[in-house]
């Protein structure tokens, strides 16, 4: 029984402790009001202190002007291999690769198809390593080669330059 007495007392302490709480939030909301009214009060006894409004410049649009974008083509990478010509007219410096294969055959089924799409596709050997190159296109300058590799990139996620040593 003096137990339960123990906790019910306590928790008449604590409903106690519990409802202070009201009154300092009111005390606060007073104190805040009165400032606002002094606040006020100073304002209106005090009509020379105004905000001036913030300057802002007006915004002028202007037409978009043609933009020229100059690529750097030095940092392109190039692979350097000896090659000899096995099916096509012949290779020019610079090479743009969409396959590599170890079996000819596949090499020349790869070719055939870039052919059908018109492209003078042409199969190069690499005796090093004992690769045929897939070849889409050959140029005598890089900055050529280069733009042509980033279209067939579009079709051919793998399209590398080379550049023939001979």
């Amino acid at each position: 029984m003096k137990k339960y007495m123990v906790v019910c007392a306590g928790l008449a302490v604590a409903l106690a402790l519990t409802s202070c709480g009201s009154s300092k939030e009111s005390a606060y909301r007073k104190a805040y009001e009165k400032a606002k009214a002094q606040e006020a009060a100073l304002a209106q006894n005090n009509p020379t202190t105004t905000e001036e409004p913030a300057v802002v410049a007006p915004v002028t649009t202007r037409p978009a002007t043609e933009t020229v974008v100059t690529d750097n083509y030095d940092n392109v990478s190039v692979r350097q291999e000896s090659l000899q010509v096995v099916d096509g007219a012949g290779l020019s410096n610079y090479s743009v690769v969409v396959g590599s294969f170890s079996v000819k055959a596949n090499a020349e089924g790869l070719c055939q198809q870039l052919r059908n799409a018109g492209y003078n596709a042409q199969i190069a050997y690499n005796s090093g390593n004992n690769m045929f190159r897939v070849i889409a296109a050959t140029f005598d300058d890089k900055a050529s080669a280069v733009r042509s590799r980033n279209e067939f990139r579009n079709r051919y996620e793998g399209a590398w330059l080379l550049f023939n040593k001979r």
